[in-house]
């Protein structure tokens, strides 16, 4: 039997540089509407600039249509290990779709869902990382990697904090950002969500000017964080 904790996983950031928070735990569990793939307690973080913005233009294909994954602040930004464990999971070839930021090109995605579903975890989850923390204990991911970044292995060692591979926009990702979730398994099928809080880090309030120090905390939707 996996040794799960009875609090919430402590685990750090998976990046630097400022991100805005979405599908906040502290905004509904399941944070993303579904318990499936073990998704319950997930969190997102698009990264943008120091304006908050997480692309520096916008043009009619924002509006209409769709845009180049690389338009954005977040695609290709290193994304750490948020802990210290083995990798028993690493999935890449998945591609770096177009993002949308356009409601009309959202439409036609947002029906492609159980399409995607049928297809598998990659279709969903994209290029990801999974690490078992020590002793068996709880399985934390990290999704949306871009195509060809993983740097890892399955069944390596690795450091928290150490560069796992880059941001990118595969599997069911509207625009570059990176998924963050804890599990009491590594199958994302049969396993349950966990809760997890962050170690450290700034927030940025959505009205707020100034970042606040926070420490094991969930960080509120719609803010911006940054890493120590």
């Amino acid at each position: 039997m996996m040794n799960t904790p009875d609090a919430p996983l402590v685990v750090s950031l998976p990046f630097t540089g400022k991100w805005k928070v979405q599908n906040s735990p502290l905004r509904r569990v399941p944070s993303h509407g579904t318990h499936l793939l073990a998704t319950t307690y997930a969190i997102d973080f698009v990264g943008v600039d120091d304006a908050g913005r997480s692309a520096p233009t916008a043009s009619w294909r924002t509006a209409f249509g769709t845009e180049p994954p690389e338009l954005f602040f977040a695609f290709g930004r290193p994304i750490l290990a948020p802990v210290s464990g083995q990798v028993v999971t690493v999935h890449d070839g998945e591609a770096d779709h177009e993002a949308r930021r356009s409601q009309l090109a959202l439409i036609p995605y947002m029906l492609g869902q159980q399409g995607r579903l049928r297809e598998g975890t990659g279709a969903i989850a994209g290029n990801y990382v999974l690490i078992e923390t020590a002793d068996g204990g709880p399985v934390v991911g990290v999704m949306h990697l871009r195509s060809g970044s993983i740097r890892v292995s399955a069944g390596q060692q690795v450091r928290e904090g150490e560069h796992l591979g880059d941001c990118g926009n595969s599997g069911n990702s509207t625009q570059p950002h990176v998924h963050v979730q804890a599990m009491d398994g590594a199958d994302p099928w049969t396993a349950r969500g966990l809760p997890l809080v962050f170690r450290s880090f700034g927030e940025k309030p959505v009205r707020g000017r100034t970042f606040l120090q926070r420490e094991n905390e969930l960080p509120q939707e719609a803010s911006t964080v940054e890493a120590p």
